[in-house]
């Protein structure tokens, strides 16, 4: 479980809310739960409005999706971080566990088409074979889900979670039909004031973003002292920005802490050579990562 510092300082319900991108339902309104299970969820239409929300003072924290171990990286997040005020203070690993869900009289002999998300359409897609159904894009799962709901045919189904079956008075016709059981998604919490993490007792992470100089060699140069002071790059993603895509800014996830003389040594070497350095946070690693960790399995396996 992502584990972070949170206070709320006065702020009433804001100070004990979690904002996602997503309606009601969704795998990131289950990922925040399953996190934060003392606080309450808030949906918001994008990314950029859940970590808005936190910034405004409407919600302690946000808990974004990062990467998925079958569809890859989500890249939405990687323009907002260079403008973002807030850090990142944990992470979470997610199992995605797809379901059918469709109107309580319905039956999978009943069921004709069904709606989701174009990735849980792609993740299902051979449990959409056997049955023989059609899938139908759908911006968002539990959105989805609602409006199975609303039209109220028995013919049409949904990919979505076991929680927005509930949420919309759903039945849950089939459990885990996804095709990978590895298939989990990574997300990262952002809060206005940074975590706090004891590197001496606590495994730590720690995220920014670079740009290098104009120069030969300089990503070589400038990742050197990672090398020479033993520290572990775990993340580095390139992405071209600006309107002449002439430069790549990179992102970067890194085994440490500052006040740990190796990094801080490596991160000196890296500002040498880089023309811009935004730190984003160090946090907790979370347990999912440590050797030996086994993926979380299916109910009943």
């Amino acid at each position: 479980m992502a584990k972070a510092r949170t206070t709320s300082r006065g702020r009433g319900a804001a100070g004990n809310t979690i904002s996602f991108q997503g309606e009601p339902g969704a795998n990131s309104d289950m990922a925040c739960r399953s996190a934060f299970p003392y606080m309450t969820t808030l949906g918001c239409p994008t990314f950029e409005t859940a970590m808005a929300a936190v910034q405004a003072g409407k919600a302690e924290l946000a808990m974004i999706p990062v990467e998925n171990s079958i569809a890859g990286r989500v890249a939405d997040l990687h323009s907002l971080l260079p403008h973002t005020r807030l850090k990142i203070v944990a992470e979470h690993f997610q199992r995605v566990e797809h379901c059918l869900v469709a109107l309580p009289g319905a039956s999978l002999k009943s069921i004709k088409t069904v709606k989701s998300h174009v990735q849980a359409l792609a993740q299902c897609r051979n449990f959409l074979k056997k049955h023989k159904l059609s899938p139908l894009v759908h911006a968002d799962t539990a959105g989805a889900a609602r409006e199975v709901a609303e039209i109220g045919d028995a013919s049409v189904a949904a990919i979505a979670s076991s929680l927005a079956a509930r949420i919309y008075g759903l039945k849950v016709l089939a459990r885990n039909i996804e095709d990978a059981e590895h298939n989990t998604t990574r997300m990262l919490v952002f809060s206005r004031e940074e975590a706090s993490p004891d590197w001496r007792t606590v495994q730590c992470m720690t995220a920014f973003l670079f740009r290098v100089k104009s120069v030969p060699a300089a990503l070589y140069k400038a990742l050197g002292g990672f090398a020479t002071n033993g520290v572990n790059i775990v993340k580095l993603e390139s992405y071209l920005s600006g309107a002449h895509f002439e430069q790549a800014q990179f992102y970067a996830e890194v085994e440490g802490h500052p006040a740990q003389r190796s990094l801080a040594l490596a991160l000196e070497e890296l500002a040498f050579f880089s023309r811009e350095y935004k730190p984003l946070g160090t946090f907790p690693s979370n347990p999912f990562r440590r050797k030996g960790w086994e993926a979380p399995t299916r109910p009943g396996t």
